[in-house]
């Protein structure tokens, strides 16, 4: 078996790809035209080409503009339906995603819409495609706190449908700590906790540790900046802290991939795992993403499968779950070829 068959075939887990971050330009089109919304584009290429973006602030202001099409129950259901489809081509057989309730209700779209058209394609890709997900809902971090508080409670209602939260968006001057309080509430209700530490910010190393120490997260979503301190590499990897890296994301918003501190997190046993973001605005899903580590690190069979074995132990699913997937998993790994 080719190394990219092995990739293709390999089952996968994602744990870090934002909903709305898969909205192709092909269903952006198809959705404006349904809720009679005009783009500024005259074609899917176009749309495209105008994807140009150079850190992470530039492509935020890209990618909210975006989801101006998604407005009615449908929208969200179509929006789901089409990542896990996309995602189960590509042997994804369990995926945690992320959605954004504030960037939905801030244009007049309430929680409940956003939350039930995600849930029925939930149901929808499981029943169809035999793909397993959860949500897990974030706070944008460049909006209050008290803003996020609001949102938590508008989520109570739908508890039994969100595993845990996240905190995402610009992390300029808005650290970890700025949501403590909200996180603290989280946890009491009942939710797993993770926040994005993104690649390169001021103090990121001193964020991480504020998520871990004080905070209390269970997984960093980005966090390669860890690697600049060795005490807390050590600290992560002893807990076991999942670690969700996202390679062709990296790239847009920084000098590269940063595969090498993929390989560098390997090496030191830490629980890393590998992610596509948001894939619609950077050109690559999970398998791209793993083809492109592969090829840079000259991982073979082991090394993915460890990648991938990463991904389902820092997945928040019941044991007896996770145990059936890692047992496909070895099975698929022990096939001769």
């Amino acid at each position: 078996m080719s190394i990219e068959r092995f990739i293709h075939d390999l089952p996968k887990c994602e744990l870090h790809v934002h909903i709305e971050g898969t909205l192709e330009p092909e269903l952006k089109f198809a959705l404006a035209a349904r809720n009679g919304i005009a783009l500024p584009f005259a074609d899917v290429a176009a749309m495209r080409a105008s994807y140009r973006f150079h850190d992470l602030p530039s492509f935020l202001a890209l990618y909210y503009g975006g989801m101006d099409v998604l407005l009615t129950e449908p929208d969200f259901h179509d929006l789901g339906m089409a990542y896990l489809t996309k995602a189960h081509s590509q042997n994804v057989v369990y995926a945690e995603i992320f959605f954004d309730p504030q960037a939905h209700t801030a244009r007049g779209v309430s929680f409940d819409t956003v939350i039930q058209g995600l849930r029925r394609a939930q149901t929808d890709a499981e029943a169809r495609l035999g793909v397993r997900s959860q949500l897990i809902m974030c706070f944008l971090r460049d909006q209050s706190a008290e803003s996020a508080m609001a949102t938590l409670l508008d989520s109570l209602p739908y508890k039994s449908w969100i595993v845990g939260v996240g905190l995402d968006s610009d992390e300029k001057n808005n650290p970890p700590l700025k949501f403590a309080e909200v996180f603290a509430r989280a946890r009491d209700e009942g939710y797993r906790l993770t926040m994005h530490c993104d690649v390169n910010q001021e103090d990121s190393v001193g964020h991480i540790w504020d998520c871990v120490e004080r905070i209390g997260v269970g997984r960093i979503d980005h966090g390669v900046n860890a690697l600049e301190d060795p005490a807390l590499c050590r600290v992560l990897a002893e807990r076991g802290f999942g670690l969700t890296v996202c390679p062709i994301s990296n790239a847009f918003v920084t000098d590269g991939p940063q595969t090498d501190v993929v390989g560098r997190m390997m090496e030191l046993g830490m629980r890393v795992t590998i992610n596509s973001d948001d894939p619609a605005y950077f050109g690559g899903y999970i398998e791209e993403n793993l083809a492109l580590v592969q090829r840079e690190l000259g991982l073979g069979r082991e090394g993915l499968a460890t990648l991938s074995r990463n991904a389902f132990e820092a997945a928040w699913l019941p044991s007896e779950a996770r145990d059936g997937y890692l047992a496909k998993l070895d099975a698929f790994v022990a096939r001769p070829g």
